[in-house]
């Protein structure tokens, strides 16, 4: 298997018992700590003050049959289960060592639909925060060092993480597929996993000490897609009170059955990919080795991405917000100052001739060129195009969430990530995407950070960390980030307010002049046109009009 080409799809696209003793006598041993679930009873771990289960199945294995159906309920058991090591991650395509993003769990299987906790040990009524890992809907885990929950829990949290299937085996929809299903829709089973998980919160979390009536989904890029897909699902609507959207999009998503904004369905997509893999039906592909499934429908250029099927994401996605349609839940949604940096983009090489730079500008923008060039203009080089995408991808996208619970009356608080620090700026890789990760879970280790990532090495970096743990927590407990001694977010407003998190927090207002409008301008054309917007950019975009 070529590990450089299936890495180059995915970038492309787009992480025992204790004892204490008294002199002169033995150890005692501290209790392992145990709770009783819908399943049945567990044996977790202790660590330091806190109790943690890892593994614990919320859906049955997603095998034979299963393979492409929505999530069932887990077995029960008898006796008491261990829960001291994390389950498998779920399939996914191998990355080579050179990614920034090459942080494979230990071990995969199609039997990891589980989840893990972290409570503080006398835990009551405590927040929820769950957790869903980015990773472009292709690779990731909740085992990953870097997803510890240790820090959340250990400021009251009750935190969740869990694996949701990836890829071919968690995103393709099919008309055979379609046909099985009682409602008739195919696709999506990532999200509805996601959302299974959230039941089993909702009927268990409190024997963990957390309250059900308090849970605040949190994920970043593929995680933060799928926050916000559960923001418009009404499928999840009551299963959550709160969200922390750290680098989502609001792209076009390809619809079930009939082409839609230039691309085909949904489901003539499955079969499409399906015919390159050589499986003639959902027999044959059930059939099939599911590693190999991944590596290869990866290597075809498989895209994992929601299905707009009218149940589970009943419209796109940005129409639902423009309704008003979308849970009416408070907020904290962001991104990062610089997220191209480490993959590049599409139509970055920018022209040496400003006259050219222009021109070609003006031919894509028409009426809004002006703007993009004082936005983007010439002499920042590959770096304002870089940033023109992450800003028209990442930051007009949150900013938008940010506009659109604001005037549903809601807490909406919106940040940018601008931290860096000395082997990051080396790597000219300041803030880059998912960079934020280390610094919201307060896990800043070179043993928690993939093996290329540039491990945090600045004076302000921990309490940089702090300052977003403690206001990511505050915002759980009651909706409203604050942390002791640091600047007052304020709710994004009229005036656009955000925090900036470099150095240290800083408050702001209208974070870059002009940017949301014009890239909110730039999508209104295409969306008018019949046309996908929300992810080609710049140089590498097309005029409105242009259908080729």
């Amino acid at each position: 298997m070529n590990r450089l080409c299936i890495s180059a799809c995915i970038l492309a696209a787009t992480l025992l018992l204790g004892g204490c003793a008294t002199p002169g006598s033995a150890p005692e041993a501290i209790a392992a700590p145990l709770v009783s679930t819908t399943g049945g009873e567990l044996r977790g771990v202790r660590e330091g003050d806190l109790s943690v289960f890892r593994g614990i199945p919320y859906a049955a294995a997603p095998t034979g049959d299963l393979r492409w159906a929505a999530p069932r309920p887990a077995e029960s058991w008898e006796g008491v289960r261990d829960a001291s090591a994390f389950g498998p991650g779920c399939i996914q395509p191998p990355v080579p060592a050179t990614s920034l993003y090459n942080d494979p769990p230990s071990s995969t299987s199609e039997d990891c639909l589980t989840l893990n906790v972290w409570a503080p040990q006398d835990a009551k009524d405590a927040p929820v925060i769950f957790w869903i890992h980015g990773g472009s809907l292709r690779i990731g885990a909740s085992s990953l060092p870097m997803y510890d929950g240790s820090q959340y829990a250990q400021r009251g949290v009750v935190f969740v993480s869990l694996n949701y299937r990836l890829g071919l085996l968690g995103w393709m929809a099919h008309p055979e597929l379609s046909k099985e299903s009682a409602d008739g829709l195919s696709g999506n089973y990532g999200l509805l996993d996601q959302i299974a998980a959230l039941k089993w919160v909702r009927d268990n979390i409190a024997a963990f000490g957390g309250n059900p009536d308090n849970v605040t989904v949190m994920g970043e890029s593929a995680g933060a897609l799928s926050t916000t897909y559960l923001m418009v699902s009404p499928p999840a609507r009551g299963l959550f009170d709160k969200a922390i959207i750290q680098s989502t999009n609001l792209r076009t998503f390809p619809a079930l059955a009939e082409p839609a904004y230039g691309m085909p369905s949904a489901e003539q997509i499955g079969v499409d990919i399906l015919t390159k893999l050589g499986a003639s039906d959902i027999a044959g592909a059930r059939a099939m080795d599911a590693q190999d499934l991944i590596n290869r429908s990866t290597m075809a250029g498989f895209n994992p991405q929601g299905t707009i099927d009218g149940v589970a994401l009943p419209r796109q996605l940005i129409d639902t917000f423009d309704s008003g349609e979308q849970a009416h839940v408070p907020v904290i949604v962001g991104y990062n100052a610089h997220e191209y940096r480490p993959v590049g983009a599409p139509g970055v090489a920018m022209p040496a001739d400003a006259d050219e730079y222009a021109a070609r500008i003006g031919v894509i923008y028409g009426d809004l060129a002006s703007e993009f060039l004082r936005i983007y203009p010439h002499e920042g080089g590959t770096d304002a195009l870089l940033d023109a995408t992450g800003d028209g991808i990442f930051g007009w996208s949150g900013e938008r969430i940010a506009k659109s619970q604001q005037a549903l009356g809601l807490g909406s608080y919106f940040y940018v990530f601008d931290h860096c620090y000395p082997s990051a700026r080396a790597r000219d890789l300041c803030a880059f995407h998912a960079s934020e990760l280390p610094f919201t879970f307060g896990n800043l280790r070179g043993e928690d950070l993939p093996d290329v990532w540039p491990v945090p090495d600045g004076p302000d970096d921990r309490a940089i960390s702090n300052a977003m743990l403690d206001y990511w927590t505050s915002f759980a407990a009651n909706g409203v980030p604050r942390a002791v001694g640091l600047p007052d977010w304020r709710s994004y407003g009229a005036g656009q307010n955000f925090m900036a998190f470099k150095d240290a927090p800083v408050a702001g207002r209208d974070f870059k002049p002009g940017m949301v409008e014009l890239h909110e301008a730039f999508g209104r054309q295409q969306r008018e046109a019949g046309d996908a917007w929300g992810m080609l950019v710049g140089l590498g975009a097309k005029p409105a009009t242009d259908k080729k």
